[in-house]
């Protein structure tokens, strides 16, 4: 056992937990820590604004399974990461923030950046605490771990004054021992049999299944039981690419239809919000099994006849060990024609050769272009929208957007960390023109650390998604705010240090592409996109 400074036991918390990236803007509160992350292994990556570090600690967990964590300095350092702690805990997201703040003796003395930040963090996370000595600071990492991956995921926030950091403490780590894996609830045996029975009788079955299954032990269970289980399975969140393109029972084009003709809606780690129109979208006759990590979320907004409080996969694999096998060729039939129906109106703008190009044919090109490792990150709204419609992916390919608070500017940090997490993979990030200006100075932070991604830019010169529904509304002459100009984007990125690619026409998009996966450094792709028909009805939120 040995004396150490506060920074240093935090990174040997850090690094029991397997934490080998620490996400971060510099601060003097803070400094120890770093310090401590030189000594035992720890890789400290420095972005240009905090939002950006809780994005890449939100990020790394959604990768790699396990809590991101990053530290920002007290103040406005703090508050700058609130956002994306809301982001993190409105999409169940692990994640651990490290705030610093002033020394304890001078709380409330007016110190430098001296404010409440407990107090700030509480609405938006699952723990918020200020440490209280240095000789517990592991002690309280520990717990931060184990609080985040617990029942739903999500952030927590702990308060490092400068004084704990400073002083020095016995290194020995505290008697707790890492759990391997968080545990997981499986299904009430009685709520099991009757989801099943239920089940065997439905006629017309489909099933919606969320992010919550991205934190199963058993999430590969999905795979198996859409084999011998005919439904609809419709996938949202982090549950994208659960199920191959190609599955017969895989379906994204035809939610409204199977909601309006169910008879058994099973819903898995989804609540009932506006992505589900609050429950009201299901038909009101259909009987509903809702399965979820938070045994208060079940029921919210709408009744449900069976509730399951539990983790997606467990549920699913005692699901198919009581029905085993159930097959409905009718109605897998025609919800396929509703699918098929719905995609022959996307293909005509896929396939188009006009200039400039369409933002559908964009997003097809570059759904041709990934590999099987290959991670997709959506920031903004309708270009993303287009992609997550057209582009095809299976695990362990990933689509990261960032869920249903909507919150933009999350690419970079996103792609930031998910470079680092699984180097092998190209890291696509698509941008809407408007998303791109939220944090476009973290492509010199990208391209000084030796982090290269491809950004591709659907530039329609507006705030589209806003914007179409504004001047359907008020007219064109009446709508402030949300008109752009077609800029140079690329030229920004060229010059925070990587290389940047503008399109107009179709013959120049394939090269681009090509080239910018290509690069060794930070690329951007800057399209100028033409207006979708497909995305005419599309509604603004």
């Amino acid at each position: 056992m040995a004396q150490v400074h506060g920074g240093r036991l935090v990174s040997k918390a850090l690094a029991r937990h397997g934490v080998t990236h620490l996400f971060t803007l510099c601060g003097g509160h803070i400094q120890a820590i770093y310090d401590g992350c030189l000594d035992d292994g720890i890789r400290v990556v420095d972005v240009r604004h905090e939002q950006t570090a809780g994005h890449a600690a939100d990020a790394w967990a959604r990768v790699t399974g396990k809590p991101g964590v990053c530290a920002v300095t007290a103040g406005p350092g703090v508050t700058d990461t609130v956002t994306a702690v809301a982001n993190a805990q409105r999409a169940g997201i692990p994640m651990i923030v490290i705030g610093g703040a002033g020394p304890r003796l001078l709380a409330d003395m007016g110190s430098l950046q001296d404010m409440n930040h407990v107090e700030l963090m509480r609405p938006v996370t699952k723990w918020s605490v200020s440490v209280p000595s240095t000789d517990r600071i592991q002690e309280y990492i520990d717990a931060a771990f184990r609080i985040a991956q617990g029942n739903v995921p999500g952030p927590v926030f702990l308060e490092m004054p400068l004084d704990l950091l400073m002083n020095f403490g016995d290194d020995a780590p505290p008697a707790t021992v890492p759990f391997d894996e968080p545990p997981r609830p499986a299904g009430n045996p009685h709520a099991i049999a009757r989801a099943a029975a239920m089940l065997r009788e439905a006629e017309r079955p489909m099933f919606i299944v969320g992010t919550q299954l991205r934190w199963s032990p058993r999430k590969e269970i999905l795979r198996a039981f859409a084999d011998a289980i005919d439904a609809p399975y419709f996938l949202n969140g982090m549950a994208r690419g659960g199920l191959p393109h190609a599955h017969p029972n895989f379906f994204a084009r035809s939610r409204r239809v199977a909601l309006g003709q169910t008879d058994l809606c099973v819903v898995l780690g989804t609540p009932f919000d506006f992505r589900l129109e609050y429950g009201r979208a299901i038909n009101p006759g259909a009987r509903v099994i809702q399965i979820d990590l938070d045994g208060n979320e079940i029921g919210r907004n709408r009744k449900v006849d069976v509730a399951i409080h539990g983790d997606s996969g467990l549920v699913l694999e005692q699901l198919l060990a009581e029905v085993k096998e159930k097959r409905a060729p009718g109605w897998i039939a025609a919800m396929r024609a509703a699918e098929d129906k719905s995609r022959a109106k996307m293909q005509p703008e896929i396939d188009a050769t006009t200039d400039p190009p369409n933002p559908l044919r964009v997003c097809d090109e570059i759904g041709k272009r990934l590999g099987k490792e290959d991670i997709v990150i959506g920031d903004g709204g309708d270009f993303v929208a287009t992609a997550a419609n057209v582009i095809k992916l299976e695990w362990p390919q990933l689509w990261m957007d960032p869920g249903p608070l909507g919150t933009l500017g999350v690419g970079p940090g996103y792609a930031m960390a998910a470079k680092l997490a699984r180097p092998g993979a190209r890291v696509v990030l698509i941008y809407g023109d408007g998303s791109f200006g939220f944090n476009a100075a973290e492509f010199e932070a990208l391209a000084r650390q030796g982090i290269p991604v491809v950004s591709i830019i659907g530039n329609d010169a507006a705030w589209m998604q806003i914007r179409r529904g504004q001047v359907d509304l008020y007219g064109a002459d009446r709508s402030p705010a949300t008109a752009l100009e077609y800029t140079r984007y690329e030229k920004v990125v060229e010059a925070l240090g990587g290389v940047g690619y503008w399109v107009e026409k179709m013959a120049d998009l394939g090269p681009a592409l090509d080239a910018a996966f290509a690069a060794d450094k930070p690329s951007c792709v800057n399209v100028k996109i033409a207006t979708s028909e497909f995305r005419k009805g599309a509604i603004s939120v």
